[in-house]
């Protein structure tokens, strides 16, 4: 008779474990939820808009760090900050940076309409050389002697080439997350030069500089020409 009162204690005890553990995990479950919720609530959120290709491909930096180029940002790309002040930078090869300097509030969406001018025109090369870009991933940053150029996929695939003085250059691709790729390249007149490798994914990548926003007048480079047409 001992006996099977034990067994009764030891499973009523067993089930009322299991009846604890499962509340405990259900509560840990609804906080967690209630949590990202708030989160979500608090935080604020960029929408970017542009009306053409310069626009849609430019590069952006939110308080001076890249984060993608223009047209990508949105869905699971989709810019998120806490609120308070940011600065907004914009930059296109050939073009004036685009600045905005916003103050987002809990739980708003802003729409920045971005619209480029041009910059002032530079002597372009009367020969050049091509330089087409075959990396992954294709969001990455394209710098060329120091200077922002755009983004992997507007270098790469059929029709596609960055145009450029025959010469030295330095290339640097870049992109949060992933360790830089650099390389050095020296061109001659209508050479075909083709850059091809992938990013390697880091938890703890090294920091680039570049896509640390600096002002432009900051940085020197060799005019390059516009990109070939598709």
């Amino acid at each position: 008779m001992m006996k099977v009162l034990r067994r009764n204690s030891l499973s009523t005890y067993i089930r009322r474990a299991s009846c604890v553990a499962f509340l405990l995990f259900a509560v840990c479950a609804i906080f967690q939820v209630g949590s990202a919720f708030a989160d979500n609530t608090v935080m604020g959120s960029l929408e970017f808009k542009g009306k053409t290709k310069v626009e849609k491909t430019s590069g952006v930096w939110v308080d001076g760090e890249y984060v993608g180029y223009l047209k990508e940002l949105k869905g699971s790309k989709q810019v998120s900050l806490l609120p308070g002040n940011h600065d907004i930078l914009v930059r296109q090869d050939g073009y004036e940076d685009f600045r905005q300097s916003i103050t987002i509030q809990p739980g708003e969406k802003q729409v920045i309409s971005v619209v480029m001018a041009r910059a002032p025109e530079q002597p372009m090369p009367t020969v050049t050389s091509q330089i087409k870009i075959d990396v992954m991933p294709k969001r990455a940053a394209v710098f060329v002697d120091g200077q922002f150029a755009g983004h992997v996929g507007e270098f790469e695939g059929a029709g596609r080439a960055m145009l450029i003085a025959p010469g030295p250059h330095h290339i640097r691709i870049a992109l949060p997350g992933y360790n830089t790729f650099e390389t050095d390249v020296t061109t001659v007149a209508n050479q075909k030069v083709q850059v091809k490798t992938e990013l390697a994914k880091s938890s703890e990548p090294l920091p680039d500089p570049l896509l640390k926003a600096q002002p432009s007048a900051s940085v020197e480079s060799t005019p390059q020409a516009p990109p070939s047409p598709q």
